[in-house]
Order: C-alpha cells, then sequence, then structure tokens
C-alpha cells in the first residue's frame, strides 16, 4: 500500500513538473511576439507590408567613387538631376522634401519644389508666415531629399538657410502662371480655414479682379524665397541586397585631419568618402 501512494505522489510531481515545463517553453516561445490575447494575433494591424519589397540595382550597377563624374557635389547632382528628368515615370524630378526643426528640436518634414540651383545653394519659394518658414527663421538648419523611384537614386542635403532677395523673389513671382499667383496671395499658408468653400470664395474674388487683363499681381511681403546652403551631400544608390551604395561630400571642420584611406580631396574646399550602408 505504502508503494502504491508513493507512486501516486512521483506521478503527480512528475505531471506538475511537466506542466511547469510546458507553460514556460510556452511563455518564452511568445517573448517578442506577443500573445494572442493581448496583443492579437496580427488581424488588428491596419497593413501587412512586411513583405513588401522590390528588386533593386545588381552587382553589376554599383555606384562606386570611380563612378563620379564631379570631384565636387554639384557637378554630380546636376548629372543625377538631368537623369531623372529624361526618366519615363518621374514627373517632377525637382520635388523634394525639406526637413526643418523648432528651436527645440521638434522636427516637421513636408515636398517642395526646387525652383533653382547654383553654386550658392538650392533655391525654393515659400510664405514666409507657414510653419517650414517660422521654424527656418528659429533654427535656419535644415535637410534637404530627392527621391526618384524608377532609377533607385535619391540625394540627401543638409545645410543652413538664407532668404534669397526680394528683387529676386518679386522676378520668380512674376515669372509664375497668374493662377498660381493669386494662389499666393490667397493663402495664408498654414493658418486655420474653416472651409473650402472660403478658399474659392477669396480666390473668386482675386479672379474678377485679374482674369482677362494685364494688371500686375503685387507680390505679397509675405511670399518669397529661401536659398539651402549646402554643406553636405549624400547619394545613394539602391542595391537589392541591401547593400546600398552611399557617397558623401562633405566641407571639413577647420583644422580636421583626414584619414587618406578613406576621405578623398575634392574640389572646391569638399571631401568626399563611402559609407557603409
Amino acid at each position: 500500500m505504502r508503494s502504491v501512494v508513493r507512486l501516486c505522489l512521483v506521478c503527480s510531481r512528475h505531471r506538475k513538473d511537466l506542466f511547469t515545463s510546458f507553460r514556460a517553453r510556452t511563455l518564452f516561445s511568445n517573448v517578442g511576439r506577443g500573445s494572442r490575447n493581448q496583443e492579437g494575433d496580427g488581424s488588428d494591424k491596419l497593413l501587412n507590408v512586411s513583405g513588401m519589397r522590390k528588386p533593386y540595382k545588381g552587382k553589376q550597377e554599383v555606384f562606386d567613387v570611380g563612378d563620379l563624374v564631379a570631384k565636387e557635389p554639384f557637378g554630380q547632382f546636376t548629372a543625377w538631376f538631368e537623369e531623372a528628368k529624361n526618366t519615363d515615370g518621374i514627373m517632377e524630378a525637382n520635388a523634394m522634401a525639406i526637413a526643418t526643426a523648432t528651436k527645440d528640436g521638434k522636427p516637421s518634414v513636408r515636398m517642395v519644389l526646387m525652383k533653382g540651383i547654383d553654386k550658392k545653394g538650392i533655391v525654393f519659394y515659400t510664405n514666409y508666415g507657414s510653419r517650414k518658414a517660422q521654424e527656418l527663421v528659429e533654427n535656419p538648419n535644415c535637410s534637404l531629399m530627392f527621391y526618384w523611384e524608377a532609377l533607385m537614386k535619391s540625394i540627401r542635403i543638409e545645410g543652413r538657410v538664407e532668404r534669397v532677395s526680394e528683387a529676386e523673389s518679386t522676378q520668380y513671382f512674376h515669372s509664375r502662371p497668374r493662377t498660381s499667383q493669386m494662389g499666393a496671395v490667397v493663402s495664408q499658408q498654414s493658418t486655420l480655414i474653416k472651409n473650402r468653400e472660403e478658399l474659392d470664395k477669396r480666390n473668386q474674388e482675386l479672379l474678377d479682379k485679374y482674369e482677362g487683363n494685364d494688371i500686375p499681381i503685387p507680390k505679397p511681403d509675405y511670399w518669397g524665397g529661401f536659398r539651402v546652403v549646402p554643406n553636405r551631400f549624400e547619394f545613394w544608390q539602391g542595391q537589392t541586397n541591401r547593400l546600398h551604395d552611399r557617397i558623401v561630400f562633405r566641407k571639413p571642420e577647420e583644422g580636421e585631419k583626414v584619414d587618406p584611406n578613406f576621405t578623398h580631396t575634392g574640389e572646391e574646399g569638399w571631401v568626399y568618402e563611402r559609407l557603409m550602408p
């Protein structure tokens, strides 16, 4: 009888140990995935995008320092931009994202159009009362990005902004279609408006005044251009295996000693380097 009792106790403890071991394995197997009850089984996701991927370029199309067409970034930018401008499927090669930040570092980003480029910098136009303009006044550091999906290429530019002259802004303003000039007058960009009808009403008032005649439309004082004066360019080309090509042009720091094994001396005060993807 005592042997039977001891056997039952052993079996009971064994079942308890098995249950504890199974529960531990189950809990640890869910770490990082979330349990079905707490995190859902995936059906609560808005979109299933984890499997979305497209082939980029292959190893026979790498972009390395030997493939640069210029030893300064503006020449290289021009070459890539011309390629983008002449590529089917790229509607606006001059479309770029501009990222700004407040003086305490709160970022924001939006798309604008490049409307000028020379060795002094890259120019775009906006309402000086807009959020981006106000942030650029607080913090003149910004970043631009051109992305041309059809080419699997992008260019990222960092620098500081300055206002273009009033004369330059006025000249560009009057080169725009008159409807675009009116749009700049109508919109107090980034401010609240009750509805679309109110916006259309304001626009119609200007159409009634200026449509069908040659009366010049005055440029508003609150509208004009900014020039981004670059200190860094990054040229990126995508690779299917994700070993992307990245070549950076930058202005070296004053007194900086560069390592010639990694840093190449360019032209016009620029150096260029290859970055890991």
